[in-house]
C-alpha cells in the first residue's frame, strides 16, 4: 500500500479528489466516495503502468494544481489536503 497526497475541491453537488503524485482524479457526492473512486483509479493505473512501458507517470506541477483549484467558478472555496493510502 502506497502513500498519496490528495487535494479535495468541492464543486457544485460533488467533491473532486486530485492525487498530486500522478494527477489521477476521483469524484463523488462525498469526500469518502471521491477517495474510493480515486483509489480504484490509482489501482487500475498502477496495474497498467507495471505492464506497459509506454505509460508516462509524473507528479503534477504547481500550474496544474492551480488549474484544478480554479477550474470553474465556484459558489464556495472549500479545499482540503489529505494523505491517502492506496
Amino acid at each position: 500500500m502506497d502513500f498519496y497526497t490528495v487535494v479535495f475541491r468541492q464543486s457544485t453537488g460533488y467533491w473532486v479528489a486530485l492525487c498530486l503524485e500522478n494527477g489521477i482524479i476521483g469524484q463523488g457526492n462525498t469526500q469518502e466516495t471521491a477517495i474510493n473512486k480515486l483509489k480504484e483509479a490509482i489501482e487500475s493505473f498502477e496495474y497498467v503502468y507495471k505492464s506497459d512501458t509506454n505509460i508516462y507517470k509524473s507528479p503534477i506541477s504547481i500550474e496544474e494544481m492551480h488549474e484544478f483549484l480554479l477550474l470553474e467558478e465556484q459558489d464556495s472555496e472549500i479545499y482540503e489536503l489529505r494523505k491517502v493510502y492506496a
